[in-house]
C-alpha cells in the first residue's frame, strides 16, 4: 500500500504504511483437525413447497472459538443448539460481528453444488480484517463448511426451487465493554432450506422505492463489508417502502443519486436511452456495493460436493 499523507493542522505529514490486518496475522485453524458430533434426534425435513426464507435450520451446526492467548482451537461439527455468550460480549454492545450468506443447490443429478463459494470466504476475510476479528484460512474454513453441507446434505431441498441456505457467522464474544479489539471470537456457521426470499416467486417483478433521504452506503464507510450494522438501520426504511405500496428499497446515494444496490439484490438495467439505444447498466465494484445481497460477489465457479 502506498505511504497515506494526512493532514493536520494545516500541513502534510507522511505516515507509514498500513493495513487493518497487519497487526494480528496468526495460524489458522485446519480442516484436518475437525471433529464431528452426530446428531441423535435428527429432526423431520420440511415439504420444500411449503418453505419460507430464514425459518428452518438443520441438524448440526460447525463451531471455531478463538481467543488470543490460544489462538484457533479445532474445528467442531455438533448438533445445532443455542449459543451461551456473556451478556458483556462485544458483538452484542458494539456489533463487533459479520457473516455472509451462500447457497448449496441439489442438481437434477442429484450432485449438491455451492455457488461461487471461495467469493464469499474472500469478502468474509476482508470484512474479519475490517471488524478487528481474527484472521483465518479462507479455503481451510470453505473445507470445514463443505464437511457440515455434507453431513445435513439430506437438508438440501430435493426441488427446482428451493435450495440450502449458509449462513457463516463471525462474532466477537470477549466479556468486556471496553471498546477495543476483541480477545475472544467465535466462527461459526448454520444452515436450513429455504424457498424464494421475495414471497412474489423467484422471477417476478418488484416495485421499489427510491427516496435519496434515506442513504445505505457512502465513501469511506463499510458498505462494502457484510457487518449486521449494516443491515438493522435499514429495517425502518424497508416499512417505509411497504407503507408506500412497495416491496423493496432503491438505495441511492450523493448529489447525482447513483444507484448503490436495491434491498437485497443488485442491479441491472436494461433500458432504450436518449439516442434510441438499447443498452444493458450493471453498478460497477466498488465501495458503493452494500453487502446486502448473498449476490453482491462477481461470477465465479460452481463447485460440486459429490
Amino acid at each position: 500500500m502506498a505511504a497515506l499523507r494526512t493532514a493536520l493542522h494545516g500541513r502534510l505529514l507522511q505516515t507509514l504504511p498500513f493495513s487493518f490486518g497487519s497487526l494480528r496475522l496468526a495460524s489458522s485453524f485446519k480442516a484436518a483437525d475437525l471433529v464431528i458430533e452426530r446428531n441423535a434426534a435428527c429432526k423431520q425435513k420440511p415439504d420444500p413447497s411449503t418453505l419460507v426464507f430464514g425459518k428452518q435450520f438443520s441438524d448440526h451446526m460447525l463451531t471455531i472459538n478463538w481467543s488470543e492467548k490460544d489462538g484457533w482451537q479445532a474445528p467442531q461439527i455438533k448438533p445445532f443448539q443455542n449459543l451461551s455468550l456473556h451478556p458483556a460480549s462485544s458483538a452484542l454492545h458494539y456489533s463487533i460481528e459479520l457473516f455472509e450468506g451462500m447457497k448449496a443447490f441439489r442438481g437434477v443429478d442429484n450432485h449438491v453444488r455451492l455457488f461461487r463459494p471461495m467469493l464469499n470466504m474472500e469478502r468474509m476475510h476482508r470484512s474479519a480484517e475490517r471488524s478487528c476479528l481474527p484472521l483465518f484460512d479462507k479455503g481451510e474454513l470453505l473445507e470445514c463448511i463443505k464437511k457440515l453441507v455434507e453431513v445435513d446434505q439430506e437438508w438440501v431441498p430435493f426441488s427446482q426451487d428451493a435450495s440450502l441456505y449458509i449462513r457463516p457467522t463471525f462474532i466477537g464474544i470477549e466479556p468486556s465493554l471496553g471498546v477495543s479489539r476483541p480477545g475472544e471470537a467465535m466462527l461459526f456457521v448454520i444452515v436450513g432450506p429455504v424457498g424464494p426470499y421475495f414471497t412474489t416467486g423467484s422471477f417476478n417483478p418488484v416495485s421499489l422505492l427510491a427516496d435519496p433521504s434515506f442513504v445505505r452506503a457512502w465513501q469511506g464507510g463499510v458498505g462494502a463489508y457484510k457487518m449486521g450494522g449494516n443491515y438493522g438501520p435499514t429495517i425502518a426504511v424497508q416499512s417505509e417502502a411497504v407503507k408506500r405500496g412497495c416491496q423493496q428499497v432503491l438505495w441511492l446515494y450523493g448529489e447525482q443519486e447513483e444507484i448503490t444496490e436495491v434491498g437485497t439484490m443488485n442491479l441491472f438495467i436494461y433500458w432504450t436511452n436518449e439516442n434510441g439505444e438499447k443498452e444493458l447498466f450493471t453498478p460497477p465494484s466498488g465501495w458503493h456495493h452494500s453487502p446486502g445481497s448473498d449476490q453482491t460477489v462477481a461470477a465465479g465457479p460452481v463447485q460440486k460436493l459429490g
